[in-house]
């Protein structure tokens, strides 16, 4: 008895409500996705237009090479969230014509994109980051620090 119940439990039945709950929210990543795009679009052409005047620093090739990586970045986020919005228009599609098998493929790769898409945005959000902190360096003259260097060395002016 207890092996059908376990047998049970890993049988999981898709409906349409299933792929119809990530909806919303690939629709609100994709729209946070291009809100980060339209930003660093922005950015781009500010430093662009310091760059066509002249106002050339040392840390503005920095900068442009830490954009194109971020720039790349969330257009793979958006690429692996629309991919995952278009699997699960093809699993509402697969429950509609009952292909089963399909159906349970196709949504797990959806499940398995938007994982994708989450990780990368990770990824972005950490260079973006490091572009932050690269203007700070510029303000404090401390091109190497960051938060565990300042922690640490705290630490060695206490002792």
């Amino acid at each position: 008895m207890q092996a059908f119940y376990t047998y049970r439990l890993c049988i999981m039945e898709i409906t349409f409500n299933t792929p119809a709950l990530l909806f919303p929210a690939i629709s609100l990543l994709l729209l946070a996705y291009t809100n980060r795009y339209l930003a660093l679009a922005n950015l781009i052409r500010k430093l662009h237009d310091e760059y066509i005047r002249g106002e050339k620093n040392h840390l503005l090739l920095k900068q442009i090479r830490i954009l194109r990586v971020r720039i790349n970045l969330v257009r793979q986020m958006q690429a692996m969230g629309v991919f995952s919005f278009l699997c699960c228009v093809v699993t509402m599609y697969g429950v509609y014509m009952q292909w089963t098998v399909v159906v349970k493929f196709v949504f797990a790769l959806s499940l398995i994109s938007l994982l994708a898409s989450l990780i990368i945005s990770l990824i972005e959000i950490s260079q973006s980051t490091k572009a932050l902190e690269l203007e700070i360096s510029d303000m404090e003259e401390l091109e190497k620090g960051n938060f565990f260097t300042d922690i640490f060395s705290k630490d060695k002016e206490d002792d």
